[in-house]
This record gives structure tokens, C-alpha cells and sequence, in this order.
């Protein structure tokens, strides 16, 4: 998404993003969920109509775009929305939290077991 951000039209998108004030990049944070909800609700009509591929299709496309959109947004509003308070508190905490779990899932057997699974399996891959 970055690299689609250096666009010349969308570098000025991407500028007037930045200069928003904190509840407007609440709002504008908050956007692609509301937008991808009623195609995620369309792909699931799809898959109950008997389109399963089409229907999951959709969802995954969906649920990429979404991801890779919101993670910018979030990359450019990231400052305003730290000058308000419950969003701080909360992205402190978050991150926090997040970190603690990350730690106990790298010290667990399965997570070490798994790394060296993946290590041979990229020394495998490497000599073909």
C-alpha cells in the first residue's frame, strides 16, 4: 500500500490523510469496515445461493484488501489518533498485551519445534 501511496494523485490523498484532526481519523478508520461489511454480507448471500468458491473468494479478497487498506490508514492517522486519550490508553495497552503473548508463544515447545521445522524446510527449498 505504500508503494501504491506514491502515486501522484494519491500522495495528496495520502497528505491530506495525515492532516486530519483525531475524531475525523477515527471516522476515516473506522470506514472500511463499514464499506466491506455489506460485501462480505453479499459473498455470504453468494455462498448460501450455492457459489461457494465465489463466496469465499470474495471474503478472502476482501479481508486482504481490507487488512492492507486499514494498516496504512492506520500508518497515516497513527499520530493524530495518539492525541486522543482512550486511543492511547488503548493502543498502550494493546501492545502490551500483544507482546506478552508473542513472548510466551516464542517460548513454547510447539513455536521452537515449528521454527525448526521451517529453517530445514527453507534449506530444502534453497538447494533445489
Amino acid at each position: 500500500m505504500a508503494r501504491i501511496g506514491r502515486w501522484p494523485g494519491l500522495r495528496w490523498i495520502e497528505g491530506w490523510v495525515r492532516a486530519l484532526p483525531p475524531w475525523a481519523a477515527v471516522a476515516l478508520f473506522a470506514l472500511p469496515t463499514a464499506l466491506l461489511l455489506p460485501i462480505k454480507l453479499l459473498a455470504l448471500w453468494a455462498i448460501g445461493r450455492g457459489h461457494v468458491v465465489l463466496g469465499m473468494l470474495v471474503i478472502l479478497l476482501a479481508k486482504v484488501v481490507g487488512t492492507a487498506v486499514v494498516a496504512r490508514l492506520f500508518t497515516l492517522t497513527q499520530p493524530a489518533l495518539m492525541r486522543l486519550r482512550w486511543f492511547a490508553w488503548t493502543h498502550t495497552h494493546w501492545m502490551r498485551l500483544k507482546h506478552t503473548v508473542l513472548e510466551r508463544a516464542r517460548a513454547s515447545w510447539a513455536w521452537r519445534v515449528a521454527r525448526v521445522i521451517q529453517r530445514q524446510w527453507k534449506k530444502r527449498w534453497r538447494k533445489r
